[in-house]
Formats: structure tokens, C-alpha cells, sequence
């Protein structure tokens, strides 16, 4: 998403921007001859002097939308804070350097100007932007189900701060999609570590994680596997009750999957029925789900 110094501020990624063009002016220092060496050897002036904010922002603007070089847009961004501090120049090009960084794929450096503008420019109508950079640049960072979550949980907090705060912001809708999908990965995490208690035949370990799944990720696609894990381990310590329901509460709400399937067999096959017991925690659990 970019800006242009044209525009309102609102920022639109996809669209693109053609900045304005810039002449780069030489200085030619003349030295005259009488006082070639004195310009030589006496003192230096080494003053730099500011260039216009918006010749910066949008230098750019320009290198970052016609890809020749993402890190040096960053640069002319940084620049324009360093030089013009309190500018509204300053305030876009913070935003901007966040983007850029997360185009480059440096999430740490995108993160950190994503925060920094939300402590400078709490109150901005590009805040809900800034945010969303935050998530997103931990959600990029997610790694495979068999690795360390902790980024995951980041992700997901992270955009829920735009869903909450910005709720009717164009980036409410994104965030949502993003944490669906960073649900859906850790509750494959607590799937993994249940398969791994289930072959070792730790049941009650096994039960535990996939509780997990039905109560806090039962919008996930593994709520289903789950049931029928639940059936199968409490079938395992002749938890007759639990089965039953487990097999029941899959059966009612997903009467056409495969994983019902299976569970019913693995009750039948004990000459029981899938009967669901209204007290139990597996019950519960849908039942308040089906309240929200």
C-alpha cells in the first residue's frame, strides 16, 4: 500500500503512484588562484543542508512503486523524519518505512517503525495501517506446525488489536482472514502433540490437547479429527460416557464426515451407540459455541 503527497494520506497498496520527477543540482565550488590553497588546507564549511520534505517522500515513493530498490525508499523515508521531525511529511514517511520494510521482508525493522508510529500517532486514521503491518509481519514469520508457536500467538494478538480498535476499517477484514488461518495453526500444533501422546498410548495426555481444539479452536478444520481422537482415547480407558458423546456431538454437527465415520465404528464395534450426555464438557463446549 502506498501514499501520494496528492491524495488525502489514505493509503492504498495496490494502487500505484507515479511521483513526481527531480533534477539533481551539482554545486560547482570555484576556486580562484590566488586562494587555490588557503580553499584548499584553511577551514571547510561542512554544513548539509535540508532537502524539501516532499522532494524526499517522494524519491521515495518513487523507488519503492517502480521496484528498483525497497531499501533505499527506506532511506529517503527515514530521511525525511530525521531532517523534518514534526512535518506531516514525517508522519507519512514513519507509515511508509513500515511498508517498505515489510515488502523487503525485514519484519523486525517493519515491526518496530509500525509500533513507533502507533506511540507517536495514536489518534492517526492511519493507525488501523500500522497495525495491520504489525500482524502481518508476524504472520509472515509463522513457522511449520512441528516448530515453536510463540510467533503464531503474536500474529493472532496483533491483529485482533485491528479487528477490536478499527473494526470498520478496510483492514478489519483482512486481519480476520489472517487470524483464521494462525488459528487453524495452532490448533494443528495441539493435534501433532495429541498423535504423539496417542501412539505412546498416553491417553490422558492425549485427551488434554485435543479438549484443547474443541474448546478454544472449534472453528478450526480440526475440531473434527479431535472428536474422533476423544472417542478413541476415552474408548482406550473405558471412559464409555465421553465416548459416546464425543461420537454423538460429531455425528450431530458433522453428520457427513469421514471422521464421524470412523467414530461410529469404534463404538459400534463395542456394541455401544453414539449417545450424547447433556452434562458433559464436550456438550458444554458446543453448546456455548452455538450461544455466541
Amino acid at each position: 500500500m502506498v501514499w501520494c503527497s496528492s491524495t488525502s494520506g489514505r493509503l492504498d497498496r495496490r494502487a500505484g503512484v507515479v511521483a513526481r520527477g527531480f533534477a539533481l543540482a551539482l554545486m560547482a565550488v570555484s576556486l580562484g588562484g590566488c586562494d587555490t590553497l588557503s580553499n584548499l588546507w584553511g577551514p571547510k564549511d561542512d554544513k548539509v543542508f535540508d532537502e524539501p520534505a516532499d522532494k524526499l517522500y517522494n524519491e521515495g515513493l518513487y523507488l519503492l512503486n517502480s521496484k528498483h530498490d525497497a531499501k533505499t525508499a527506506v532511506k529517503r523515508f527515514e530521511e525525511v523524519d530525521r531532517q523534518h521531525p514534526y512535518s506531516e511529511w514525517a508522519r507519512k514517511s514513519l507509515v511508509m518505512s513500515a511498508y517498505a520494510y515489510y515488502q523487503i521482508g525485514s519484519y523486525d525493522e517493519a515491526i518496530t517503525a509500525g509500533k513507533r508510529f502507533l506511540q507517536l500517532h495514536p489518534g492517526s486514521p492511519d493507525a488501523a495501517y500500522a497495525q495491520y503491518l504489525i500482524g502481518a509481519s508476524y504472520f509472515d514469520r509463522i513457522r511449520d506446525i512441528s516448530r515453536d508457536q510463540d510467533v503464531t500467538d503474536k500474529a493472532i494478538t496483533t491483529l485482533d488489536e485491528v479487528v477490536r480498535k478499527y473494526p470498520t476499517s478496510e483492514y478489519a477484514v483482512a486481519a480476520r482472514k489472517k487470524i483464521d488461518v494462525a488459528r487453524d495453526q495452532l490448533a494443528g500444533k495441539e493435534m501433532l502433540v495429541g498423535r504423539y501422546y496417542m501412539d505412546r498410548r498416553d491417553f490422558t495426555g492425549a485427551i488434554n490437547r485435543f479438549k484443547l481444539v474443541v474448546t478454544r479452536y472449534q472453528t478450526t478444520r480440526h475440531v473434527e479429527e479431535a472428536l474422533l481422537r476423544l472417542t478413541e482415547a476415552y474408548l482406550s480407558l473405558g471412559i464409555v460416557g465421553e465416548a459416546q458423546t464425543s461420537a454423538a456431538v460429531l455425528g450431530h454437527n458433522f453428520p457427513d464426515s469421514r471422521w464421524y465415520k470412523d467414530a461410529y465404528a469404534l463404538v459400534r464395534e463395542k456394541g455401544l451407540e453414539p449417545s450424547e450426555n447433556s452434562g458433559s464438557w464436550i456438550s458444554l463446549a458446543f453448546r456455548r459455541f452455538s450461544m455466541r
